[in-house]
């Protein structure tokens, strides 16, 4: 399972998402999209949306989130 969490540093959504996976023993890359060339418009294109945080899991995509949105959003990909 390839995860990826495009982030924005100051962002409080974007550490309760990162404490979430932590907390679960999920292995995910961090992006943040100020500090890496390109990041940001990634996020862009892949969510169509300007908001953080942005998870990518084996190219499905949850963007502008919650723990409690994240938490459906992961059960979901376990029953598929």
């Amino acid at each position: 399972m390839k995860v990826r969490l495009f982030i924005k540093p100051t962002c409080g959504w974007c550490h309760l998402a990162m404490d979430w996976l932590d907390q679960r023993g999920v292995k995910y890359e961090l992006v943040d999209v100020f500090a890496k060339d390109g990041a940001f418009q990634e996020m862009v294109d892949l969510s169509g949306q300007q908001r953080s945080p942005v998870i990518e899991v084996d190219g499905k995509i949850l963007a502008d989130f919650g723990p409690e949105e994240l938490e459906e959003f992961w059960k979901g990909l376990k029953e598929t």
